[in-house]
């Protein structure tokens, strides 16, 4: 049986059928439901949050909040996310400035910041990577210096805090995922979390083709709701959400107790955090060693993921001008390691009780990852 790195959390089947039930009655599948608003209002009870809005994807969530901020030109961004993050920014007709990263945090290095803002700057858009949260005091305050809006791409970072509120609250616009490999999914979904009732207003209505009235329409928008179904999905995986949250802990800190002393590192979680242990990253001494863990693994039905990889300035439509060799280079030896609900502890025994590096190559032989049974 294959072990992948992520395995999508699913409720008890008679739950959701008792949601598709309803649904079925109601044969109201989409455009605003009854289960989409309802959850949009357990998200923000859960979360804390006063403005929050429930879309298709949190790629969409990304168009939808540089559309709705107004966004042209070049915006600051990093170069270790996932494609998402800059694809968007390209789609949207303005180009991502790369600025590299902390190696220590792997999230946008702010004291790189400032040196990127030119005249044509409109933004910056930094993720939260793996769910661990940016220098956000920082951020924001270059920001207020310079007349930037924040966007931040927080779409690892469902159920992070940061100085005891979610990491949603920041920035002008946060954008989220409910895709179905996060630790809370809707199959497919995603959110935008505004910080104003007037941002939220422009957002939904760009959320909904523009739409003002059936038969009005104030600006041009897209399609950007989700289903009936997808909702009823949220709803359920809602009521395990803490549940799901101290079963990633546990098994963070396993892994972290048995490779701590090994030839790798781990990501440094921002102080002030309420970690919400999305994703399990380490970084090897060299890409070589890398290779080696992943056939090894490979051979052992066990599929971590180079994630993530490549760093998104060496994509071929993002302008080369900017050099970012940290991100190169962390890029070309990072590793997430299976980290699900779903895990089991023979699994887990699987992963971590063998010699990954086996005898192939002198510069591995030490590396030996065990677990206590």
């Amino acid at each position: 049986m294959q072990i992948n790195v992520t395995k999508p959390f699913l409720p008890p089947l008679a739950e959701y059928q008792t949601y598709l039930d309803g649904i079925w009655r109601r044969e109201w599948l989409t455009n605003h439901g009854p289960l989409s608003s309802e959850l949009e209002l357990r998200l923000k009870e859960y979360l804390s949050l006063d403005y929050l809005l429930y879309v298709t994807n949190g790629t969409i969530a990304l168009q939808l909040g540089i559309k709705a901020l107004g966004l042209s030109g070049e915006i600051i961004t990093t170069p270790f996310s996932y494609v998402a993050t800059t694809s968007t920014i390209v789609w949207e007709n303005c180009t991502p400035a790369m600025v590299d990263i902390s190696p220590d945090s792997l999230n946008i290095d702010p004291e790189k910041i400032e040196q990127a803002i030119t005249d044509k700057t409109s933004a910056i858009m930094a993720t939260h990577v793996f769910g661990n949260p940016c220098e956000i005091d920082k951020i924001d305050a270059i920001a207020k210096k310079h007349g930037l809006k924040v966007i931040y791409d927080a779409a690892h970072a469902f159920g992070t805090k940061y100085r005891g509120k979610s990491a949603f609250q920041y920035g002008d616009l946060s954008a989220t995922s409910f895709h179905a490999t996060k630790l809370f999914h809707t199959i497919e979904g995603g959110a935008v979390i505004c910080q104003t009732p007037e941002l939220l207003k422009r957002v939904a209505e760009m959320r909904n083709f523009g739409h003002l009235s059936p038969t009005e329409f104030g600006l041009v928008g897209i399609n950007g709701k989700n289903s009936e179904a997808h909702a009823a999905m949220g709803l359920c995986n809602l009521k395990y959400i803490n549940e799901i949250l101290a079963k990633r802990r546990e098994l963070h800190r396993r892994y972290k107790e048995r490779l701590v002393g090994l030839p790798v590192r781990f990501q440094s979680i921002e102080p002030d955090c309420e970690y919400n242990h999305a994703y399990f990253p380490v970084i090897f001494e060299s890409e070589e060693m890398l290779l080696h863990v992943v056939a090894t693994l490979n051979l052992n039905s066990i599929n971590p993921r180079r994630y993530f990889y490549p760093s998104l300035s060496e994509l071929d439509y993002v302008r080369q001008a900017e050099r970012t060799p940290i991100s190169n280079d962390i890029s070309r030896r990072v590793l997430c390691l299976p980290l699900h609900f779903g895990l089991a502890d023979e699994e887990k025994k699987k992963i971590l009780n063998r010699n990954v590096a086996g005898q192939s190559t002198k510069r591995c032989s030490s590396l030996k990852w065990t677990i206590s049974k």
